[in-house]
């Protein structure tokens, strides 16, 4: 979009400048990241700091008799969450049973899941179950707060390991158009010399596409540039363009894959 402007909030004049735009398109698709990075079989996994509930409160071995006094701590226990900065809530719903509720909040990924029963009131403790490997550990409910963001950073820091171990396992770096197509037909991204011109990365995006049909499910489109990484893996100057037919320096390491 084109001219838009905002007043000046320091002129008193009534001046307008002009907003800063990019085009990284941060919007709906990093949830689709989030979605394909993090998710399994059972539903979402969300990494706490962007999850909607870090905590879900779930009362165990309900009966007519300790319904009420279950039901009463674990509304307590969620106050004292959110007072400490962790967005909780107690699922207090008497329509569905304990393991419909662990599975419903096992779909929305929610970091974490607080079991309390009748003999976790005795103990003055709290089963916890995290939602990216499903480790169960027992708390006491001293301190509980701190415990619970502890747990909490420790799962980002664990997931974020996870999938850069994974991104890392599947990006390559290369000079060699042979391997540059054969790293793409294993599905990885690359890391290859690019001379920055429009018009090569046309040919590669031709060159590199699939002309045999071999699979029906495998991709078959051609790679195209993703973006120019910060962190460069060598000095791509002293490099060609990876463009098998073009002989001019690379002016950086680009990042290719293949849509899919």
């Amino acid at each position: 979009m084109f001219n838009i402007q905002f007043e000046d909030p320091d002129s008193t004049t009534g001046d307008k400048l002009f907003a800063h735009q990019n085009s990284w398109g941060l919007s709906t698709r990093s949830i689709g990241v989030v979605v394909m990075v993090h998710g399994d079989n059972k539903g979402l996994v969300l990494p706490p700091r962007v999850a909607f509930y870090q905590a879900v409160i779930v009362p165990c071995g309900v009966t007519d008799a300790n319904k009420e006094q279950l039901n009463t701590h674990c509304t307590e226990m969620k106050k004292s969450l959110q007072k400490a900065g962790i967005r909780s809530h107690a699922d207090l719903r008497e329509n569905y049973n304990t393991g419909w509720k662990f599975n419903h909040w096992e779909l929305k990924g929610v970091p974490v899941r607080i079991e309390i029963g009748p003999r976790d009131l005795k103990n003055n403790q709290v089963v916890v179950v995290r939602r990216d490997n499903g480790v169960k550990a027992t708390l006491q409910n001293e301190n509980l707060e701190d415990q619970l963001n502890k747990l909490l950073n420790t799962i980002h820091d664990d997931m974020y390991n996870r999938a850069l171990v994974e991104r890392d396992a599947n990006m390559a770096v290369t000079t060699s158009w042979e391997e540059f197509c054969q790293f793409l037909d294993q599905k990885k991204i690359i890391q290859a010399p690019y001379c920055g011109d429009i018009a090569c990365e046309e040919i590669i995006k031709k060159d590199s596409a699939r002309t045999e049909i071999v699979d029906d499910k495998a991709p078959a489109m051609g790679a195209k540039s993703l973006c120019i990484p910060f962190e460069q893996p060598a000095d791509a100057t002293k490099e060609t363009c990876i463009q098998q037919n073009c002989c001019k320096p690379a002016q950086s390491y680009t990042l290719f894959g293949r849509s899919y």
